[in-house]
């Protein structure tokens, strides 16, 4: 591969989510490792599942791994992160303060903003800190899905630059967070990124024309804050010698067409191909096959099942009957919740109800995936610069009004923190949450750890709102309560039928769960179960699909959808109306 050669001491891989980045993260720290070198693998993802690929429990600590003599991995926890972060700044003033101002401070730093940060801050540890790299030649991120990793490698310049321009120290954490003390670090983060000697950026794709398009907006927008050395990888191919099954012939003529015809500014990368494999990636020896060029034998698999899988339109005729409610769709990258939610919005609005289909997910593409309109259904989305300066122009017009010229200009400075994008998102996702009341509100989430971000923010701010309430006999409703009413919201879990996905999907549904949000339904999106295959290698997957299967509706699911894979792209009205009314 091109990528192994002359790799620099930082590789990140990033793309959008289901592409496979954690698996060619850790094939690739795998070899490197085999050949000898130190390697760290990092994952920045909030719903990391490197250590279920690795085979391991891994965690918030470097932790080596056995099967592979000189690779260790780290998942970096924003929870744990963002406590150790709050104990830094309230331990050394514990005691000299009164407690009031404690909790005060305690409060202040309890939100979503101090997660980001927290997590940011060991991220800028491990690209600066010269007693964490200096045992690692490679360190290798394994970073979140596309709009959450653009957030994060932004923070670096966005952080230096707000505290070049507030001396002050004002900020939505406050004057004790101590974000003055981290100018040079952020400031040697930024050079450390830039610098192609000592790092280099691989953008994952599949050959699929949104996925693509997706890779190419984010080549330009690392381009623009000074990550020009790019690498591509179009992962998951279709071999050629698989072409004798219609469906796989479709697949490979579809991707070859997106390959011959992706977008300039990625044909002049440096890429690679890797074609897709007959088995899951997880398990060294399966990360070893992957980064290999050596054939693999693909045995011929016969389905004995006959089991008739619960269809799509079940689940929407009982959405259907509550007239109006938000229905989130919610997962793993890369499993289709994009184009689930477009299915079920245009089906409901078929059936002529009034339907706004949005998404909180900054990579979203509602529009290509539609690619055209129907009576009853509207579009929206949650776009976090458009409602950054939404929000801040109603805090300058509102809290800003009376203030002098001195009391303005620090209102404006504080508007101009990092954290400011996290409110105006929440803020907007609040409004989608009470539109639900009445209409059908289908929303298209990111994916799940900035998911879970989101969700952190609505439970914050509903903990807010009961403690400062001074008359506790008063009734108030919250964000977060409406998400907790299956009456008014149906959270559907989207996930694949294979392991890695299905294990992401339960421990979602766990956090979801202890949030207090049940999950109404599960969808095991593009399933080769539900389609005979004559090609030997999606006959192969497709019987490894069941086990999974059998898991999610026995042991997961209230209520299960399978949704069969298709030979075209389930893209425009009359392709995502079948999806919902198979023929």
């Amino acid at each position: 591969m091109k990528l192994l050669k002359d790799v620099p001491q930082f590789l990140f891989f990033t793309g959008k989510g289901g592409v496979g980045k954690t698996s060619l993260a850790c094939s690739t720290a795998v070899r490197l490792a085999d050949e000898g070198k130190r390697v760290l693998l990092v994952s920045t993802d909030p719903a990391s599942n490197v250590g279920q690929v690795l085979g391991i429990s891994i965690g918030n600590k470097i932790t080596p791994i056995p099967e592979v003599k000189g690779l260790s991995a780290l998942e970096i926890d924003p929870q744990a992160a963002a406590q150790a972060y709050r104990d830094r700044i309230v331990e050394p003033v514990r005691g000299s303060l009164p407690e009031a101002v404690i909790r005060g401070i305690e409060e202040q730093l309890s939100g979503a903003c101090t997660t980001e940060i927290a997590a940011f801050d060991e991220f800028t540890g491990l690209l600066t800190d010269t007693a964490l790299i200096e045992p690692f030649d490679h360190i290798i991120f394994d970073t979140a899905p596309t709009g959450h990793t653009i957030r994060l490698l932004q923070l670096p310049g966005a952080w230096s630059g707000f505290l070049d321009n507030n001396p002050d120290g004002a900020s939505c954490l406050g004057p004790l967070a101590g974000l003055e003390k981290q100018r040079q670090r952020y400031s040697d983060a930024v050079a450390v990124l830039a610098d192609f000697r000592r790092t280099r950026l691989v953008l994952v794709a599949r050959a699929q024309r949104s996925t693509l398009l997706e890779a190419a907006r984010t080549s330009k927008e690392l381009e623009h804050i000074g990550l020009t050395h790019q690498y591509l990888v179009v992962n998951g191919c279709m071999p050629a010698n698989e072409t004798s099954d219609p469906v796989a012939l479709a697949i490979y003529r579809r991707e070859q067409n997106a390959i011959n015809t992706m977008p300039n500014v990625l044909s002049k990368l440096t890429s690679d191909v890797r074609k897709l494999m007959p088995f899951n990636m997880v398990g060294v020896k399966a990360l070893r096959a992957l980064i290999s060029d050596q054939p693999i034998n693909v045995p011929n698999a016969i389905s004995q099942h006959e089991v008739e899988l619960p269809k799509l339109s079940i689940l929407i005729d009982e959405l259907e009957k509550a007239e109006h409610g938000l229905i989130m769709l919610m997962g793993k990258g890369g499993v289709g919740k994009t184009t689930l939610a477009a299915a079920i919005a245009v089906e409901l609005a078929a059936r002529g109800h009034t339907v706004e289909l949005t998404t909180s997910d900054p990579a979203a593409h509602l529009t290509a995936t539609l690619q055209g309109e129907i009576k009853n259904l509207k579009m929206s989305c949650i776009d976090p610069h458009v409602e950054s300066e939404r929000y801040r122009q109603y805090v300058l017009e509102t809290k800003g009004k009376d203030l002098d010229t001195q009391g303005r200009a620090l209102l404006e400075e504080d508007l101009r923190s990092p954290c400011t994008e996290e409110i105006a998102v929440f803020q907007a996702f609040s409004r989608s949450i009470h539109d639900a009341n009445h209409a059908f509100v289908v929303m298209d989430t990111a994916p799940t750890g900035h998911t879970l971000l989101l969700l952190d923010a609505t439970g914050a701010y509903h903990h807010e709102v009961a403690r400062n309430l001074k008359d506790k006999t008063l009734h108030f409703t919250t964000p977060m309560m409406y998400l907790q009413n299956q009456t008014h919201t149906r959270v559907l879990i989207v996930t694949l039928a294979e392991t890695t996905p299905v294990l992401e999907a339960t421990n979602l549904q766990e956090d979801l769960r202890r949030a207090g949000i049940e999950p109404w339904a599960w969808i095991v999106n593009q399933s080769l179960a539900a389609a005979q295959h004559t090609s030997p290698l999606l006959a192969k997957r497709a019987e490894q699909e069941w086990e999974h299967l059998q898991i999610v509706q026995q042991q997961c699911a209230q209520r299960i959808a399978v949704v069969p894979a298709k030979a075209d792209e389930p893209v425009g009205i009359k392709a995502l109306l079948a999806l919902t009314n198979p023929a």
